[in-house]
């Protein structure tokens, strides 16, 4: 579907797609503010301002980052302004949305560099010609203390230790720092200060878009944003929020090999999930891919390949979604090696663990064992056991279904 012959119908749909907001009534009421703006903004001939704040607190990203990226530039294709917004300034304090304890503190030349190397990697998926940059302490800087004070008066002690995530800590006996606090008032100052529409963030950012940023913007006397929540993604797991802590991720800039193998990897039933917040389908392609999945039409590795090929196109380019499904082809359904691997030169006298790590095929002598121990290395086929050996000889070493290491 041409997204610029779109409906507005049709818009609203795509825009609200992956959205979840708990609560039936407000995402209806979202939907029908989004139409209403749509419809204006339409008449008024003018594009709507459209953000999403980064807190750049690391620069490895994964594709759960990528997740509300995505969604700013399902805007962009409807001709609408998206707003790439660096929070140099809140990145001082840290949102505490997600989290059950304090976070740390990053210092301005941690976030400096995290916030370059993030909009560099966000423009796998951004226009960069049609994306506007901009950095929070620009204005959030020049809040005088009185302006601050005039901010915080609307919202009350409670709203904040109710939360859940406050509340918890609360109920532990653990402590809940008031600099915590100013971070959703600040969050929806930015949206005031963008003069925004619409601002993008997750289900975690409920509090800080719905009750702190809109209450902020009309507080000021402007038209409060609308609000699009987004669902969490999944990792790997198809269970748990994607993270690297905990393994589940896809890092956004692995080999297309390995994209492509861990998004393969995932269980069936996060595949919709997948569909609606990492690819560029739109509503009534999914529809169409779901019910072929239910009704068994098509078999679910099919459907996920052409989902792996999807995002690895968008994140490398259509040759390298090409390589890397040939080489899963080759590798788990024809049972071959892969016609490329990385070498490594055998220096005698090293341990098979001494392999493992040297080459790069396990993180951590623990990892290494692990591995070993789940009969999961394999010389030429042969299954290793033990780490402390003298490595057999030349050959390809196997950890896993998708590492593989020449020997020489």
């Amino acid at each position: 579907m041409n997204q610029q012959r779109m409906t507005i119908d049709e818009q609203v749909a795509y825009l609200m797609q992956g959205t979840a907001y708990g609560d039936d009534l407000l995402r209806q009421n979202m939907a029908d503010e989004l139409k209403q703006r749509l419809i204006e903004a339409d008449k008024e001939g003018r594009p709507l301002r459209v953000y999403c704040g980064f807190d750049p607190r690391t620069s490895d990203l994964h594709l759960g980052h990528t997740v509300p990226i995505r969604k700013l530039r399902q805007f962009q294709e409807l001709g609408h302004t998206a707003i790439f917004l660096v929070g140099n300034y809140t990145s001082l304090i840290g949102d505490p949305s997600d989290k059950d304890i304090l976070r740390p503190q990053l210092t301005p030349e941690q976030v400096e560099h995290n916030g370059r190397t993030y909009a560099e990697q966000a423009y796998k998926i951004l226009d960069p010609q049609k994306t506007e940059v901009r950095f929070n302490a620009e204005w959030l800087s020049n809040l005088s203390f009185a302006e601050l004070i005039n901010l915080a008066s609307n919202f009350t002690i409670q709203q904040f230790v109710n939360r859940e995530n406050f509340h918890k800590r609360w109920n532990n006996g653990d402590p809940i720092y008031l600099h915590e606090t100013f971070y959703s008032i600040m969050q929806g100052y930015d949206a005031f200060a963008l003069k925004c529409d619409a601002q993008i963030g997750g289900t975690d950012q409920l509090f800080n878009i719905v009750t702190a940023g809109r209450k902020v913007m009309t507080s000021l006397g402007a038209k409060p944003n609308i609000a699009i929540i987004l669902d969490i993604l999944p990792g790997t797991d198809g269970e748990i929020k994607m993270s690297k802590s905990l393994g589940n991720h896809v890092p956004l800039l692995s080999t297309p090999e390995d994209m492509y193998g861990k998004v393969m990897s995932i269980p069936d039933k996060a595949m919709g999930s997948y569909f609606r917040l990492l690819t560029r389908w739109t509503p009534s392609e999914i529809t169409q891919l779901e019910w072929d999945l239910a009704s068994g039409s098509v078999h679910p590795r099919d459907i996920k390949m052409k989902l792996a090929h999807e995002i690895v196109s968008i994140y490398q380019n259509e040759q390298a979604a090409e390589e890397a499904e040939q080489a899963f082809v080759r590798v788990f359904q024809e049972r071959k090696e892969p016609t490329e691997m990385p070498e490594f030169q055998l220096i005698a006298g090293q341990s098979v663990l001494d392999v493992l790590m040297a080459g790069g095929m396990v993180s951590t002598k623990s990892d290494g064992r692990r591995m070993l121990e789940q009969d999961a290395v394999r010389l030429d086929g042969e299954t290793l056991k033990d780490a402390n050996i003298a490595f057999p000889h030349a050959g390809v070493l196997q950890v896993g279904k998708r590492r593989f290491l020449r020997v020489k």
